[in-house]
């Protein structure tokens, strides 16, 4: 089963949530944790794996022969990122808004374009006791996280239970990092801007079509209005985090719920044991 965790913006908790559910489980299942947050990863803090596997990553991108380059234009037409343009005698590439989709090598009728790697990232693994880990890393400066995201994907193990740490928001990187997951965990808080991203952050599953359930933290004063958008939209409320400094303290200090408080251990797996109920209904009746 692939669980991804989200949210609709940054700091509602979303990796405490993911790394307490991996380490709960990690005497109950094979468990993978895959941290794709690839502008600012933090799970390893929480976890402390040992790495022992690098993989840099990169995107191909345009390389122009320009003694049998024509100047036609075709390369700058097809480019919707506009990553080449053809001006008067020059062809001016721009590397870092390139995608790496190939159109301008693969529609050039002088066969002029060829492609070259461009190191956007890392990737890196390891495991923390039991738990296999990956993360990756994009690179200070570089824009495009989904294709560093889609190979830490890659080494996702379907054999036992992944979690996929997503980054905040609803953004390309958010779609790529949750998508094909069984289930998602949306992380949020009892503030307007919690629950107005919570509400992009639904939208957006329901679009994907991924089941979805909220894990309430710091929960508190503003719970009711997160409570019934959730009831109003038949999202289940799947767990509930109280605001306690003793969690606040751990958490400074790179502690999860499931070591710090280790009661904390049976409401994840109580918390996994609902959303396997949720995907085995879903998956006995796919219309609902």
């Amino acid at each position: 089963m692939i669980i991804s965790v989200a949210s609709g913006k940054g700091g509602t908790g979303k990796t405490l949530i993911a790394t307490s559910l991996a380490l709960s489980l990690r005497n109950k299942a094979q468990v993978q944790l895959l941290d794709c947050d690839v502008e600012e990863p933090n799970d390893h803090i929480f976890i402390r794996p040992v790495i022992d596997r690098t993989e840099a990553v990169g995107i191909p991108v345009p390389v122009v022969d320009e003694a049998i380059c024509t100047r036609c234009g075709r390369c700058a037409e097809v480019c919707a990122f506009n990553a080449i343009a053809v001006a008067g005698e020059y062809v001016l590439t721009f590397p870092e808004l390139c995608h790496g989709c190939g159109a301008c090598s693969y529609l050039c009728p002088e066969k002029a374009i060829t492609e070259e790697n461009r190191e956007t990232g890392v990737i890196e693994s390891g495991k923390a006791d039991s738990i296999d880990f990956t993360q990756g890393r994009l690179t200070v400066g570089e824009a495009m996280a989904p294709p560093v995201i889609r190979k830490v994907k890659e080494r996702t193990n379907n054999d036992g239970v992944a979690i996929i740490d997503a980054p905040p928001g609803t953004s390309c990187p958010v779609v790529e990092s949750v998508k094909g997951s069984d289930f998602c965990l949306l992380v949020t808080e009892p503030t307007p801007f919690g629950l107005n991203d919570l509400k992009l952050a639904v939208a957006t599953m329901k679009e994907l079509g991924i089941p979805c359930g909220v894990v309430l933290n710091r929960a508190g004063n503003g719970d009711k209005n997160v409570i019934d958008y959730c009831e109003s939209e038949y999202i289940p409320v799947l767990m509930t985090v109280p605001l306690d400094m003793e969690i606040a303290r751990l958490y400074s200090r790179g502690i999860t719920l499931a070591e710090g408080i280790p009661a904390w251990q049976k409401e994840f797996i109580g918390l996994f044991d609902k959303i396997t109920e949720i995907v085995d209904e879903r998956n006995r009746c796919p219309e609902r």
